[in-house]
């Protein structure tokens, strides 16, 4: 028997917000750890690590469906894409593949907080 399309949207919407809350919480950790522990700018860490309080306003908004934050959330992350892409470029070694998993991260953020809102749309 075909699934029903209500099931199948809920079921979209469902993989949809765990895709973008497991994003922006490895994203967040990402942050922490890059700049405190795994490849800060300077040893001992970074004041870089700061970046990640905008996703931490985030977070509480995205954990809870709000479609108001999805929607300034998905721009938001492409300012955490656009660093990636600098980073990949520029760094060496571990922070490399570092700017790699963020630029992967915050793609998968992009999508799924798009994917939501169409889903979602009244």
């Amino acid at each position: 028997m075909p699934e029903s399309n209500s099931h199948r949207d809920h079921a979209i919407v469902r993989i949809a917000y765990l895709a973008a809350c497991g994003s922006l919480i490895a994203l967040i950790f990402l942050g922490i750890a890059w700049e405190l522990r795994m490849a800060p700018v300077q040893p001992g860490g970074s004041a870089l690590v700061f970046k990640v309080i905008p996703l931490l306003l985030a977070l509480f908004g995205i954990l809870h469906g709000k479609r108001y934050t999805y929607k300034w959330s998905s721009l938001l992350i492409l300012f955490y894409f656009a660093e990636g892409l600098v980073r990949a470029t520029s760094d060496q070694g571990l922070a490399q593949w570092l700017a790699v998993i963020e630029i992967a991260l915050s793609v998968t953020f992009f999508v799924a907080a798009v994917v939501f809102l169409r889903r979602t749309r009244p």
